[in-house]
């Protein structure tokens, strides 16, 4: 039926709508651990994901993603970024849309259409995590314990593999890395994170390639001092290293080139 001004009423009551829409966060950090040995080297790293234990049921006592339902006030995104803060203590990363799991079935609850988003934050954001009314626990896990080991709640170990391999191919294609390195670091350290990430990342000749290859020209810069001279480190060297920074270019990539 549409009205005089055009305007087509709408009935709601005609459609099922979800038992409800919650946002699950996949939240990814890399621990630092310095090595013990004699002479300067780059500390131990290692991707991690935080997980919550549930306290209630569905899932009473397993390990889940932080997260919550959407509210009619808010955005699906609104909701990601409040549930971080909520369950877990942690304000602010980067926090990035994954995908739908609209499995049916896929929550006791009833129909239960989950959106996903992976967020990548720092070490030192973590420091002071803690649990919300909603979970009894948080903890930090690597990619093998979480995947393998762990009896997840929910389809979260598909959310959580999904997400790995996103944040693999974006680290191979995009800027991604910044999220994981200070302002200001060496290609050495750059490297790492990579390899870190994407353990089958292997470059010989990273350095020459990083800083000549075209298409990437434009992403790292030198950084120096407000004279223009190059500031370099030897924290994790013997000899001091050049240090760098990511710019806000975005170089277009293809598999073609």
């Amino acid at each position: 039926m549409v009205s005089e001004n055009g305007e087509q009423h709408y009935n709601a009551k005609k459609y099922r709508t979800p038992d409800g829409v919650p946002a699950d966060i996949v939240m990814f950090t890399l621990t630092k651990r310095e090595r013990k040995t004699v002479t300067k080297t780059l500390p131990l790293r290692e991707l991690k994901v935080m997980l919550i234990r549930r306290k209630k049921w569905p899932c009473e006592g397993m390990w889940a993603l932080p997260g919550g339902f959407c509210q009619e006030n808010e955005s699906i995104y609104d909701a990601a970024t409040r549930e971080l803060k909520e369950e877990t203590g942690v304000d602010g990363g980067h926090l990035e849309y994954l995908g739908v799991y609209s499995t049916p079935g896929r929550d006791p609850r009833g129909w239960i259409i989950s959106h996903a988003f992976f967020a990548l934050v720092e070490e030192w954001m973590l420091e002071h995590r803690q649990a919300s009314d909603d979970a009894g626990e948080v903890g930090l896990f690597t990619l093998k314990e979480a995947l393998e080991e762990l009896e997840l709640a929910f389809d979260h170990h598909d959310i959580i593999q999904d997400a790995y391999l996103r944040i693999q191919q974006q680290m191979l294609q995009t800027t991604i890395a910044k999220q994981f390195l200070p302002p200001h670091f060496t290609l050495s350290e750059l490297y790492q994170v990579i390899q870190t990430v994407v353990p089958e990342f292997k470059e010989p000749n990273f350095i020459r390639k990083i800083t000549s290859t075209r298409s990437r020209q434009g992403i790292l810069q030198e950084v120096r001092d407000s004279e223009g001279n190059p500031l370099s480190s030897n924290q994790y060297s013997q000899r001091p290293a050049q240090l760098y920074m990511f710019t806000d270019h975005q170089p277009l990539l293809s598999i073609y080139t």
